[in-house]
């Protein structure tokens, strides 16, 4: 299948947005030992509706509430910046929070976490 738009967070359905460019496989979604999951994995990955809307990746799911995360942010906090191996690479990364957490783990059914791939680093 060929690419028809940008992909803000890892192994989600594309955004035909231009916009979103500048933030393609900027987030991924990781499980509690820091691992890439993947769409082979939890399909429900799929099932996440992204938007872009006003300076925010904006999350939507059946049965959930919007959550909306700041796209542009400075990240100053090195306590919610950690690595994490992402095939060959290292990369370090910045947890976007309890919040983004209970609402990944709550649709997908299983623990996980909102990370973005910190701004110094290339995007997967």
């Amino acid at each position: 299948m060929m690419l028809t738009g940008y992909c803000p967070i890892y192994e989600c359905e594309p955004l035909p947005d231009p916009e979103a460019q500048p933030y393609h496989h900027r987030w991924l979604i990781v499980d509690q030992d820091g691992r890439a999951l993947s769409a082979k994995q939890r399909p429900k990955l799929k099932e996440i509706q992204l938007s872009l809307s006003f300076g925010y990746l904006v999350l939507k799911g059946e049965g959930m509430l919007r959550m909306d995360i700041p796209l542009d942010v400075i990240e100053d906090d090195e306590s919610v910046v950690s690595e994490i191996h992402a095939g060959m690479r290292r990369l370090r990364i910045v947890d976007e929070g309890d919040l983004a957490a209970a609402w990944i783990s709550n649709f997908l059914g299983v623990q996980g976490r909102l990370v973005k791939i910190h701004p110094d680093e290339k995007p997967l």
